[in-house]
């Protein structure tokens, strides 16, 4: 009866097999692939045409809005007020205003030399100028160089302040917010903030305060990145890929039409008041500079980008540090638009046009679907299709959409045009990341507020190498397998030999190289690597 009983339970087609289990399985997905499978992964298709069409119009629109800025559009100094500053014989240097630069930094032994030489090397009236280091290192040998340094210029007659603070509170946002507490920032107009490893030229101010002094309505002038490692490995090639579209599209097109763009958190000059009326630096995302500068927006404030002024940095070139830092970039934004969707949306200050910009431009569509598009549609569904001959990509969703974006991507960097192929497949890899952060943020997750300082190697990083060639280092197996990664290059690997053995799409190809991508950053050998043993 028991045997009866359950091969009643059991459809025909199992009975034959069930002591096959490779069969079983096989029999199983047939089973569920019709009723449940297909229509999931139909869905699936479908939202990702969705946010794939509301990515390329978003892309779409800046490439035309910078090609009418190249065209058509008038340079920062034709759009804004702006003359050199001058000296005045009655008020002497009183006729310029008081400048705070602040340099947060932590841990900074490789690079705290070079961003405290070139912060002290501003021109600019020698009284008029406060040199601010905001140290919050742990490490007591790091601490006494940066006191040491800052003690150094001090006596060359630079008006330099070396503050400290008892605790990490709030890391980078807590460190400025307790620097603007100081009796002395009460004379200061401006600050200009850089991180440890940028080294801003000696004519910054003169270039970026005349904007702010000539234009009351301006709160923040943006300076661009300039990268002085980008030629170090491939992984930097990639970022500087990513990061000068950024900057020539993203931050322009924000500009240009007077509409919002976020502050990078370094290379820029704030004006004091904006900042004080704004609210003050806030700690509750790890995007502390994209929450001022939303906020500040809300309040009616404008921003300039000067993409012509450029300040050296440094871009990180180990994969270590580049998955900490995109971590952040993409759970921040994510957690911020959480927090401030209702507030921006009921604001009355500004107009319905920067509202719509912001939400859904600015955060919707750059900061959130391109990083879940990219991961979920081209290293899941595509694959997932392959194994479901059942659900079909339409052309333009699969190539053709995916291919303008790519080539308007490309539009930053003209000298990396030749290394397109490999840029797309990093991203997509590092895409996986983003994703993840993304949910993270969106869902104020465990690694929420996670904050790792970026690490940087500066002039360093070549005699560490050099050092390390005459003897090889101990890799340990853990700092070098990202599972994530190797799963996914896995899953791609096998849906790759699926559709050469039974497809019809000839997606093999892209399969094949996407999936030695993921291999290639799952095993390590991506980017430079320091051992820390």
């Amino acid at each position: 009866m028991e045997t009866e009983s359950s091969t009643a339970l059991l459809p025909e087609a199992f009975q034959g097999a069930r002591d096959d289990i490779t069969e079983q399985m096989g029999l199983v997905w047939q089973q569920i692939k019709a009723p449940v499978i297909v229509p999931l992964l139909r869905l699936a298709v479908l939202l990702c045409l969705a946010m794939s069409v509301m990515l390329f119009v978003e892309r779409v629109y800046m490439g035309v809005v910078i090609l009418i800025v190249k065209l058509f559009g008038k340079r920062p100094e034709k759009r804004y007020k702006w003359e050199p500053m001058r000296d005045d014989l009655e008020l002497g240097n009183s006729a310029y205003p008081m400048v705070l630069v602040q340099i947060p930094m932590y841990n900074e032994k490789e690079v705290y030399q070079l961003s405290i030489g070139a912060a002290c090397g501003l021109s600019w009236p020698s009284d008029r100028i406060i040199i601010q280091v905001l140290d919050d290192s742990t490490d007591p040998v790091i601490k006494d160089l940066v006191e040491l340094e800052c003690q150094r210029w001090a006596s060359k007659g630079i008006n330099i302040k070396y503050e400290i603070r008892d605790n990490r509170n709030g890391y980078k946002a807590g460190a400025l917010k307790e620097g603007m507490k100081h009796s002395y920032v009460k004379d200061c107009d401006y600050v200009a903030i850089f991180d440890a490893d940028f080294q801003p030229e000696p004519d910054f101010l003169w270039r970026t305060i005349p904007f702010l002094v000539r234009n009351p309505e301006l709160a923040l002038v943006q300076a661009r990145w300039k990268f002085v490692n980008s030629d170090e490995c491939l992984m930097t090639r990639m970022q500087e890929m990513s990061l000068d579209y950024h900057f020539t599209v993203e931050q322009e097109v924000g500009s240009s039409t007077y509409a919002f763009f976020g502050f990078n958190g370094t290379a820029g000059v704030w004006r004091i008041s904006a900042i004080n009326e704004a609210g003050g630096w806030k700690d509750r995302t790890t995007v502390e500079d994209m929450d001022l500068a939303v906020r500040a927006s809300l309040k009616g404030w404008k921003f300039l980008f000067l993409g012509d002024l450029k300040v050296k940095n440094e871009l990180p070139s180990t994969l270590k540090a580049y998955r900490y830092q995109q971590h952040r970039w993409s759970c921040g934004p994510a957690n911020l638009f959480r927090k401030m969707l209702l507030e921006i949306a009921k604001n009355k200050k500004v107009s319905l046009f920067k509202k719509v910009h912001v939400i859904y431009n600015f955060f919707l569509v750059r900061k959130i679907v391109a990083h879940i598009v990219t991961s979920v549609f081209y290293c899941m569904v595509i694959p997932a299709t392959v194994l479901v001959p059942e659900v079909e990509i339409p052309k333009w969703g699969a190539v053709y959409i995916p291919s303008i974006i790519t080539l308007l991507n490309a539009v930053g960097t003209p000298r990396s045009l030749h290394l397109l192929v490999f840029w797309i497949l990093f991203e997509n890899v590092m895409s996986l990341h983003r994703t993840k952060a993304t949910f993270i943020g969106l869902l104020e997750a465990g690694r929420v507020n996670e904050w790792v300082v970026t690490e940087k190697l500066g002039d360093a990083s070549k005699t560490k190498v050099a050092a390390k060639a005459a003897r090889k280092p101990r890799i340990r197996i853990g700092d070098r397998l990202h599972l994530l990664e190797l799963g996914v290059g896995a899953y791609l690997f096998f849906c790759g030999c699926y559709d050469v053995a039974f497809g019809k799409n000839h997606y093999f190809i892209y399969l094949f190289l996407q999936a030695i991508a993921f291999f290639i950053v799952g095993f390590g050998y991506v980017g430079t690597f320091v051992s820390h043993s």
